[in-house]
């Protein structure tokens, strides 16, 4: 059962990628494939699909809209092949934001020390 799970998400993730390639005239970019025969990412002029496999018996995939900077997030139950959205998210502010959660020495800071040693 795993394996025609895995098969119909390594399927899934390519259809969107080719998908979007295909309606601009394009085929995937690039797609990776693990040993195992997992998808690891897929991308199109449009799209990019990431791929990784949870703990829990779910695959989360996440689809990113580079032009609209938007992400989705999805979990696949390996079980039952159940998708379910998880969460969706506009990025166009987040990209603004030159410093967050980052720790230190903050980027600031570096480019400071940069400008003392000149």
């Amino acid at each position: 059962m795993r394996g025609v799970v895995a098969g119909g998400l390594i399927a899934f993730v390519a259809l969107i990628a080719g998908a979007v390639g295909l309606a601009d005239g394009q085929g995937p970019r690039q797609a990776a494939v693990d040993r195992a025969g997992h998808a690891q990412a897929a991308s199109s002029p449009d799209l990019l699909a990431l791929s990784q496999d949870g703990g829990d018996g779910r695959q989360q995939i996440t689809i990113v809209d580079p032009r609209q900077r938007v992400m989705a997030v999805y979990h696949v139950d390996r079980a039952t092949g159940g998708l379910q959205l998880k969460s969706v998210r506009n990025l166009q502010w987040d990209l603004t934001i030159e410093d967050y959660n980052s720790g230190s020495p903050a980027p600031r800071d570096i480019r400071a020390l940069k400008d003392q040693a000149r």
